[in-house]
């Protein structure tokens, strides 16, 4: 089962102890995840606003933001300017935590875009394939990483509710039960899908291993049903982290959640076989990356 870990920090640059950094180097890299219940995301007084959908311009689920624009906001260039920097902020406290909890990492992650959630999690009409409240891992049908690790950094900003998701049984388990279900590309599909533009560049055979064991977790409902699993709650002004590339998780309630994703190398990792490119290698007895 999915290990959840709690430390006692109240600040997004934490002086940690050595005995805290090996917890936390531990627990996300072992696939677990490091829940943090006294380090809040503060709003300003004015951005208790932001706090409803109707910033949501209704085409996506999050509004996101890349440092320079949002995407998924509607509202008044001033509004959205501060919205915009009440995101911002958040992505430098994130970064500021994973620096502090993880350093060997700090030199080599990529930040990708930070996310803020006005709408509740569930209740979207989407296919089975987006709906995030099935047990899945994260990987992205148009986007390759070739065994990157994905790094999510959560904080629940609502006023009264808590987030709760389900998670999981460990992700050798996941792959052991699904590896068998997942056919090997065709020849020359990968580079084809590339050609086309569908991903942004091929996909290594470890990126058709994730969707796949993806997409089967999400579609087998027996599984979702009677998988080992544990319910979570994340108590308003309470931040997590987890590899969600290795968790199995899904969102179950509430809204009003900031979310930072940070790519980290598998060679930056303090136990690089503890990855699930590792774990899939070691399973399937063969190299899943390509050699150049």
């Amino acid at each position: 089962m999915t290990t959840v870990v709690s430390l006692d920090l109240a600040s997004w640059k934490p002086l940690l102890t050595p005995d805290a950094q090996r917890t936390a180097v531990a627990t996300l890299e072992g696939g677990g995840i490091l829940m943090l219940p006294h380090l809040a995301f503060r709003l300003n007084p004015d951005e208790a606003r932001f706090l409803s959908p109707r910033w949501a311009d209704g085409r996506a689920k999050n509004i996101s933001f890349d440092g320079i624009a949002l995407k998924g906001a509607a509202g008044a260039p001033e509004d959205l300017a501060a919205l915009g920097r009440m995101i911002g902020r958040f992505a430098a406290n994130a970064a500021d935590l994973v620096s502090a909890l993880l350093p060997r990492y700090a030199a080599h992650v990529t930040r990708a875009r930070t996310s803020f959630r006005p709408l509740p999690a569930v209740g979207r009409a989407v296919s089975w394939r987006k709906d995030d409240s099935r047990l899945h891992i994260d990987a992205f049908p148009s986007r390759p990483n070739h065994g990157e690790r994905i790094l999510r950094v959560f904080s629940n900003v609502s006023r009264g509710e808590d987030r709760v998701w389900r998670v999981g049984e460990s992700f050798e388990a996941v792959a052991r039960t699904f590896l068998p279900r997942i056919r090997r590309p065709l020849p020359g599909s990968r580079a084809m899908l590339a050609l086309l533009h569908v991903t942004k560049g091929p996909r290594s055979e470890y990126d058709h291993l994730m969707l796949g064991l993806h997409d089967r977790a999400k579609a087998d409902l027996d599984y979702q049903k009677s998988c080992g699993q544990q319910v979570v709650h994340f108590r308003p002004g309470t931040t997590w982290l987890c590899f969600s590339d290795q968790v199995m998780h899904a969102a179950v309630s509430v809204q009003h959640m900031l979310e930072q994703t940070i790519h980290v190398p598998v060679s930056r990792l303090y136990d690089p076989q503890s990855s699930p490119l590792a774990i899939l290698e070691r399973l399937c007895g063969r190299a899943l990356l390509p050699t150049y």
